[in-house]
């Protein structure tokens, strides 16, 4: 009995502590801690924690529990249209067993994520089935000031890393975070999710934000301007934030060479146009496309190295030069900010880096300079509905941000 008490305690406690966050790492499958309450008195029952081992399957942990082969099968049989029959490593079951000398078990519970869970009842009749925790929505609005990077910054408010992330994407059109200042102000609402009212189940969605950024508040509002269309994120006046074009190819911005007229080749060691912007990064480094399109040549030249051209429309192309590994082929459709090649130092290149070149009307142009359209500019028959469902927010983010600094 001490042993099951101070099993459920340790577990509890975990329950309870905040999940780690690492700064700009999302993983793909986030590590939760496992719910301990399903509704049962554990003092009626044996009860085993267990996590899904390398190896492991639905009929291998059955068979764990004291239960023969034909058994397993029966029970995978008659639960099979309720209950997963692959499982996910790591992720947390518990077996509950009779207090006798039989140490049968009575019930097994699996949990694929926080919020779910599968049980099967062996007590009377075999049955499997799912069941889904209720979800409760917090709105969260706070303000601050840089003091390093975005990431570390909420970290000390405890807010999870994943809203960094969401920001960063949201503002990838207008805010170079890594030139973000010391001091500089922002105000963010947000809702945050909880299972039964009280485990934390990470970020729901970003609200509305702002940030001080070279002089100016750039504010954040999602709007769908039609029901069914996908939500873009706008500022006060309904300009849309996303750009028909990212503002660079790496998500580390270090501009060793830019557009210009005349420039003295560090390879040929000779004045020369250099129709392009240069942005330097180590070896492997991922190169996004900037904008949607086709892949319109990818292969290799002397001067150029391993290179990629992609044709955005009728008036837009993009090139990208000296990759150390192409990863798309010619024809391929990518979409914007898919990882196309590798940073390298092939053809004419004194270090590793890409050089970005930029295509207007079949005419290379100064990408750092262009004026580039907006992907979904606001029809103006929706500016009137956005205004009235931005203003509560805006007073929000305002009003928090007024009290913080006053």
């Amino acid at each position: 009995m001490k042993k099951i008490a101070i099993i459920l305690l340790v577990l509890i406690s975990l329950v309870s502590c905040k999940k780690a966050q690492e700064e700009y790492v999302i993983e793909d499958i986030e590590p939760y801690k496992p719910v301990v309450d399903f509704g049962f008195n554990y003092d009626d029952f044996n009860v085993h924690y267990d996590t899904i081992g390398h190896q492991d399957t639905f009929e291998r942990i059955l068979k764990k529990q004291n239960l023969n082969g034909k058994k397993a099968a029966e029970i995978i049989k008659i639960v099979k249209d309720s209950f997963p029959t692959s499982v996910r490593f790591k992720r947390p079951y518990v077996a509950l067993r009779s207090k006798d000398k039989y140490n049968k078990l009575q019930y097994l519970i699996y949990q694929p994520n926080r919020l779910d869970y599968y049980l099967v009842d062996l007590t009377d009749s075999i049955i499997g089935f799912k069941k889904s925790r209720p979800l409760t929505f917090k709105v969260r609005t706070v303000a601050g000031e840089i003091s390093g990077s975005l990431a570390a910054t909420l970290k000390k408010e405890n807010i999870d890393a994943a809203l960094a992330k969401k920001l960063m994407k949201v503002y990838a059109w207008s805010i170079d975070f890594f030139k973000l200042k010391k001091g500089d102000k922002y105000a963010i609402s947000f809702t945050e999710r909880y299972i039964n009212d009280t485990l934390y189940d990470g970020i729901d969605s970003l609200r509305s934000a702002f940030f001080e950024y070279k002089g100016e508040k750039l504010y954040a509002f999602p709007f769908q301007q039609e029901r069914n269309s996908k939500t873009d994120y706008y500022n006060e006046n309904g300009k849309a934030l996303k750009n028909y074009f990212l503002k660079a190819p790496l998500k580390f911005i270090n501009i060793t060479s830019k557009f210009t007229k005349n420039r003295f080749h560090p390879v040929q060691l000779k004045w020369k146009p250099h129709n392009g912007t240069d942005y330097a990064a180590p070896t492997g480094t991922p190169i996004m496309t900037t904008a949607t399109g086709v892949v319109e040549q990818a292969g290799y030249t002397a001067g150029n190295g391993n290179f990629v051209k992609i044709k955005h429309d009728k008036t837009y192309s993009t090139q990208y030069l000296h990759m150390s590994k192409i990863l798309v082929r010619r024809g391929q459709r990518v979409k914007q900010g898919d990882v196309i090649g590798k940073v390298g130092s092939t053809g004419l290149a004194s270090g590793p880096h890409v050089c970005y070149r930029f295509w207007k009307n079949g005419v290379q142009v100064d990408a750092l300079k262009l004026k580039l359209p907006n992907s979904q500019p606001m029809e103006g028959r929706n500016l009137p509905r956005f205004k009235e469902q931005i203003r509560p927010l805006k007073r929000e983010l305002d009003s928090v941000a007024e009290i913080k600094f006053k």
